[in-house]
């Protein structure tokens, strides 16, 4: 395992839970592994108090459980705790893109496209984290561009599970090439000023989890709680 060079513009603690979050996001990290402090210590050549610390936040984001007298575990995929996310995404994001409709500025609406050239470039590329990256960088523009940028950090503090599952769906669920269409649809209700048809894309786009949990569960039971 090679060892991961630490930098000086963010705590080592936020560091590893970073990556650590993105391992588990994707996979890289199965669920159900045991991460061990030690390994983890040794791969960032860090102390393990940053580990323990990193633990605690990816235990605070329902990615790990840390089990007494056996270790920290990373959790299976929870089907419930996808729909509960979800139901208070769209439930933020709704209130968002109303305002973003109506308030959001001709530069805001530039920054967007600009955004969906690049997520046709990381298809194109079949680079699926990267894909993740801009999706996920597209909605966090939107509620920039109402100055609530709290709103999107709420959603990424609930939405962990969710990733693991948007990630799996990428190959053949819901492969990019859809979710840019619904991206569109909500950046051209943005661009005519349309609040109602703008909340009905959004929806649309986040009603996307759905319907494939259930075809994921299916392929990688073993990843999943018990549905």
């Amino acid at each position: 395992m090679s060892v991961y060079t630490m930098n000086n513009s963010e705590p080592v603690n936020q560091q590893i839970y970073r990556l650590l979050r993105q391992d588990i996001v994707t996979c890289a990290i199965p669920p159900g592994s045991l991460l061990s402090e030690k390994e983890i210590s040794t791969r960032f050549n860090v102390s393990r108090q940053p580990v323990r610390e990193a633990f605690i936040k990816l235990a605070e984001a329902g990615l790990v459980q840390v089990l007494p007298q056996r270790g920290t575990f990373v959790r299976k995929i929870s089907a419930q705790r996808v729909a509960d996310g979800r139901f208070i995404r769209e439930a933020v994001e709704v209130a968002v893109i109303r305002r973003a409709a109506l308030e959001a500025s001709d530069n805001a609406l530039l920054q967007l496209s600009h955004n969906l050239e690049l997520q046709r470039l990381a298809a194109q590329r079949n680079d699926a984290q990267g894909f993740l990256l801009l999706d996920d960088e597209f909605h966090r523009l939107i509620a920039q561009s109402i100055q609530c940028e709290l709103a999107w950090e709420t959603v990424e503090n609930i939405k962990a599970t969710m990733d693991r599952v948007r990630f799996l769906t990428l190959s053949k669920v819901s492969p990019p090439w859809s979710l840019i269409e619904q991206h569109q649809h909500i950046f051209e209700a943005l661009k005519a000023r349309d609040a109602e048809a703008a909340e009905q894309a959004l929806r649309r786009h986040l009603q996307e989890m759905i319907f494939s949990i259930t075809p994921i569960a299916e392929q990688n039971s073993e990843w999943f709680e018990n549905l």
